[in-house]
């Protein structure tokens, strides 16, 4: 395990960076960065348990999925193997959604431990590897579909897609739905707060850009536009939305000032960041209030506390 970080002894934390003044009102000036757990290969889909106080998060070639208990502030395994699962939410019964490279699905963990498919096909299709994913309050389950867990073994097993990168939206009837396409490798999603516009990161662009969809009341997307673009070197991952409809993104370069979280306003103006020692995959928010900003880098998962909630659904 690395004991190469160690946090700030600082107040405020030096590694919370206000681009904007207007940052500074979601900022908590006696709270710092905290490493709550490290020694895995790549950490994604990091999603808060409420009614148990726990935060659950996936090792994608670790093939593993790990949970986080709060107030022990230990680690145990969660599930072993994990069919490299990736990302993670929980939909409005407060059940477990998981994106799964190795078999390439969506799966539902219900209250007895047992799971459902979601989804693993379309158009008699199989998916290609379900990457990140978003619930909507209306019952419906969202989720990208780009490549990466078929192009090699160490995030899945290797394949030929059949489909090209999608969004897709499962109804609540459990109707598989095309939702957007042409976008190339669509990756970490969101919805604003009031679920009128859905983001989706293009995660092989050049440059790598955040989209912004128009969500009509029947869930179909239009006004496909770039609200981010990230410039030569900006790697968004997965995101997760505030009550004010602010963007805090995963991002990484692996270099100074590109590792960690970026923060961006609703007009996709970059507000602040959260600079860390390592890439930062996906992020979501938890504890008590839904004040707690949890972000699953690449070897260890980080914590702070802001001034602001995390949307449902994410």
């Amino acid at each position: 395990m690395s004991t190469e970080w160690t946090p700030s002894q600082r107040y405020p934390d030096p590694s919370i960076v206000a681009i904007d003044p207007v940052f500074r009102q979601y900022l908590l000036p006696l709270a710092k960065v905290e490493r709550i757990a490290t020694g895995f290969r790549w950490c994604e889909g990091p999603v808060w348990i409420g009614d148990s106080r726990a935060l659950i998060w996936s090792d994608v070639p670790g093939n593993c999925m790990y949970r986080w208990d709060e107030q022990s502030a230990t680690t145990q395994v969660f599930r072993k193997p994990s069919d490299n699962s990736n990302g993670n939410t929980r939909d409005r019964q407060g059940r477990l959604i998981t994106c799964q490279h190795l078999n390439r699905r969506v799966v539902r963990t219900n209250y007895d431990g047992t799971l459902d498919i979601i989804a693993d096909q379309f158009d008699g299709k199989p998916l290609n590897s379900p990457n990140d994913v978003v619930c909507h309050s209306d019952g419906s389950i969202w989720f990208t579909d780009p490549v990466f867990g078929i192009i090699g073994y160490y995030e899945g097993e290797k394949h030929t897609p059949s489909l090209e990168a999608n969004v897709y939206r499962v109804s609540p009837a459990g109707q598989i739905e095309l939702m957007a396409t042409g976008i190339n490798q669509p990756n970490g999603l969101a919805f604003s707060p009031d679920e009128s516009i859905l983001y989706v990161v293009q995660s092989r662009g050049e440059p790598r850009k955040i989209l912004a969809l128009d969500v009509a009341a029947d869930g179909r997307l239009s006004n496909q536009r770039v609200l981010i673009d990230a410039g030569e070197k900006g790697t968004p991952d997965g995101f997760r939305v505030d009550i004010d409809g602010n963007l805090w993104c995963g991002w990484g370069m692996g270099e100074a000032g590109l590792d960690g979280v970026h923060v961006f306003n609703p007009d996709g103006t970059l507000i602040g960041r959260i600079d860390l020692p390592e890439r930062c995959a996906n992020v979501c928010f938890g504890g008590l209030h839904r004040n707690r900003l949890f972000m699953a880098a690449s070897t260890s998962v980080y914590s702070v506390f802001v001034n602001t909630q995390g949307c449902p659904g994410g």
